[in-house]
């Protein structure tokens, strides 16, 4: 499997493509050696022609080799549209001295748009904090890729301190705006909503109005697993700084950690619980642990849309 450390070298540069180019076709070799080798990960260029294509897409140089007709698939063509929506709110910073949410959001992105363009499908991108910042039309060209990828890379060149995030509000505004039936996959924290019933329940109102849609939707539940859910810090006081409101927590680990551990379990049951309700994949996507994980759930989410 590939892990994060392979690709710390590229994070500074922010060469998305190569990055993107190297695990895909990396996670497609391993593939083939996996219990996943079923999967559907067809990249060809030609099509058998049906009866009443256009006769202008015909590829004549193939059928001279094979004596069989082909059409060839232009980039328009697409069989799934997929709209990416990441939390860009000041939380994705965390961890704040290294490698973090945010990062390995965008990267994962990259990666499954450069997967979803091998395979002919349209893809648009939705950046949020406390409201929909950026929202593109799903698209499958070659120059929609790179305009995507460009606005990742300026994602990590701007960094946004004491931003809060809004998620529940942003998904509504997406539901309106992208095309009916859809495949939405949203990379978040999920962090707003911790303490407060209202939110959770404005949350679930919001995945509800994508559903109503008739949209599929993957939640990627971004986390430094460790720290955010594991609570695996010293045995010592500490600051805490709220990344989006920027208040202080002084605080010994000790005395905090059991509540921490409990709030944070019931409500990670709690998401599962409504996610499974309604019909909504929710993975755990630790940053420390690659992006082969978030490329399977993607195939799987895939297979089963047929």
């Amino acid at each position: 499997m590939a892990t994060i450390n392979q690709y710390e070298n590229l994070q500074l540069s922010s060469n998305l493509e190569l990055l993107a180019r190297q695990v895909v076709e990396g996670f497609i070799t391993g593939l083939h050696k996996s219990p996943f080798h079923g999967f559907s990960v067809e990249f060809a260029e030609h099509r058998l022609y049906n009866t009443g294509d256009s006769v202008k897409n015909i590829d004549w140089k193939l059928f001279a080799k094979t004596d069989k007709l082909f059409s060839k698939r232009y980039e328009e063509e697409t069989n799934l549209r997929c709209q990416f929506v990441i939390d860009t709110s000041s939380s994705m910073y965390f961890p704040a001295d290294k490698y973090n949410k945010l990062i390995f959001a965008v990267q994962s992105t990259a990666c499954l748009m450069y997967l979803l363009k091998k395979q002919r499908d349209a893809f648009g991108l939705s950046l949020f904090t406390d409201q929909v910042g950026l929202n593109t039309q799903a698209k499958s060209t070659n120059t929609h890729q790179k305009y995507l990828f460009a606005q990742l890379e300026q994602v990590l060149q701007q960094p946004k301190m004491n931003i809060q995030t809004n998620l529940a509000l942003a998904l509504h505004q997406i539901a309106e705006l992208i095309h009916k039936r859809s495949l939405v996959i949203v990379f978040s924290d999920m962090l707003q909503t911790v303490h407060d019933e209202d939110k959770i329940s404005a949350l679930f109102s919001s995945l509800q109005h994508l559903k109503f849609n008739k949209h599929e939707v993957v939640i990627f539940n971004v986390t430094d697993k460790s720290k955010e859910v594991d609570f695996d810090f010293a045995n010592r006081p500490y600051e805490f700084i709220d990344m989006e409101t920027g208040t202080v927590l002084k605080v010994h680990t000790s005395k905090v950690k059991d509540a921490y551990l409990a709030q944070m379990k019931d409500y990670r049951q709690k998401l599962t619980l409504k996610c499974a309700q309604y019909k909504i994949d929710m993975v755990d996507a630790d940053i420390n642990e690659g992006f082969d994980h978030i490329l399977q759930a993607y195939l799987i989410k895939r297979q089963k849309m047929g």
